[in-house]
């Protein structure tokens, strides 16, 4: 299966970027990590032509990059290569390395040209041709929350909101404010123009419910895959513009106790055979479409969990009134639920999926919602009653897992995950997860010391 191959692609990047030095090719492994190789300009048409090896074990790694032998990755095979073809369109500049630079996004094939199953790309494009004999072609776009960080106070293990231009150190939760737009003007417009420099349709930005906190949506796809790439990219050429700027740009689903948390917002909607919104509908609270979409989104929330939600810091982000939905609801034009439908226009109806945080690996949160679309197109489920007023207030507790443990293990015993994404695609997340949680619980913290090392 090595249809993302182009040759030709390479061949008229490099006529027309004779200045680029370094190619820097990765994937995105399952916790949301970019891995790869720096690649000569002489090397960048045989990557097309015949692929790059890289190890199939690194697929099989943690978030601090150590070896889950768990999943089957490591040495059963030798720790062999496998091949990894370039993503047709996704050979762009790189407008923030210190050298003149481009990138591009690799996928993980096996031996018999099938996708690797630890590869989540695949995953996603298995969910979307799932809609194929329904009609209809997924749309999405990711909206992403991160945090600008002072450099010397993130390094130090204490983050604090970044210094402004003019000097000015954000202390004030300050929402929409249109002074922090202003006062951190040359990374803002930095970002617009790497945007435009790499290609990314970076639309609005604003400031967010907390100091240093921005938020960015990137242009809706009739392409869930681009939507994905879209954002894996999005956050390189985020953290790589701050860092070009003295700060340190986080994606942390929760980096300060008092503060709000990052979400990764999905806005999800189907197109029909002939291009147009199947979700349209004149009823703001949508047609019968969009309400089995919503009732699958419902039915099929807890056992994603452990993906929209996959470190241990992405649970603090869950409290009461915090803008991060605690039960499976939905709503009109109501931030207090998990699944809401944003006021606009007919043609624009569509529904914003409020639970993943910003470190969930797009590829995966992406699929896991649209397999509980299609499975409520499918079924035809109905959503029940929708919520009005304080979601926070109504919803019933206990429905969603609410710790990292019970999240991990309701997502690895899923039925509908195994399906949809696919049985060895979630045994690999799983095995992963739960290696993270037994070396994650065994450390002791400061705050272990803090409240027990003399009371206890």
């Amino acid at each position: 299966m090595t249809e993302t191959r182009s040759p030709a692609e390479a061949e008229a990047f490099l006529k027309a970027h004779p200045e680029v030095e370094a190619y820097h090719c990765f994937l995105t492994d399952l916790s949301g990590v970019q891995r790869g190789k720096v690649l000569r300009p002489e090397e960048l048409a045989r990557a097309f032509r015949d692929g790059r090896p890289l190890p199939g074990s690194i697929l099989g790694l943690d978030i601090t990059g150590a070896d889950v032998e768990e999943t089957g990755l490591v040495w059963e095979d030798g720790d062999a290569d496998r091949v990894c073809w370039p993503v047709a369109g996704s050979l762009r500049p790189l407008p923030y390395g210190e050298v003149p630079s481009a990138q591009f996004i690799l996928t993980m094939h096996e031996a018999d040209g099938s996708g690797s199953p630890g590869d989540p790309r695949h995953a996603l494009a298995r969910v979307v041709e799932r809609f194929k004999p329904l009609g209809l072609t997924p749309v999405a776009a990711v909206e992403l929350e991160f945090y600008l960080m002072d450099r010397e106070a993130a390094l130090a293990g204490k983050p604090r909101p970044a210094v402004s231009k003019e000097g000015w150190r954000p202390e004030q939760l300050q929402a929409y404010l249109m002074q922090d737009l202003e006062d951190f003007a040359p990374v803002i417009e930095a970002i617009y123009a790497a945007g435009r420099a790499v290609g990314l349709p970076v639309r609005t930005l604003i400031s967010e419910y907390a100091p240093g906190q921005l938020e960015v949506v990137l242009q809706h796809q009739a392409d869930a895959l681009k939507a994905a790439d879209d954002a894996i990219l999005f956050k390189r050429l985020v953290k790589g513009v701050a860092a070009r700027h003295g700060y340190v740009a986080s994606f942390m689903a929760k980096p300060y106790a008092a503060l709000s948390g990052c979400g990764m917002h999905l806005h999800v909607s189907a197109n029909d055979a002939a291009g147009n919104n199947a979700f349209a509908s004149e009823d703001p609270t949508g047609g019968p479409l969009l309400k089995q979409a919503i009732a699958g989104l419902k039915a099929t929330m807890a056992e994603g969990v452990g993906i929209f939600a996959p470190n241990a810091n992405s649970y603090r982000r869950f409290r009461l009134n915090s803008y991060a939905p605690l039960a499976p609801t939905w709503g009109v034009n109501n931030r207090t639920v998990s699944l809401r439908i944003p006021a606009g226009a007919p043609e624009t109806r569509h529904v914003e999926h409020r639970i993943a945080g910003a470190d969930a690996n797009p590829y995966l949160a992406l699929a896991a919602v649209l397999a509980g679309m299609h499975k409520g197109i499918v079924e035809k489920l109905d959503p029940g009653p929708m919520v009005e007023g304080n979601g926070y207030a109504t919803a019933p507790r206990g429905l969603l897992p609410t710790n990292w443990y019970a999240a991990t293990e309701t997502t690895a015993n899923s039925a509908f995950l195994k399906d949809y994404l696919g049985q060895r695609t979630l045994e690999i997340y799983s095995a992963i997860k739960r290696a993270e949680i037994d070396r994650f619980m065994s450390q002791p913290t400061a705050l272990d010391y803090a409240w027990y090392l003399r009371q206890a």
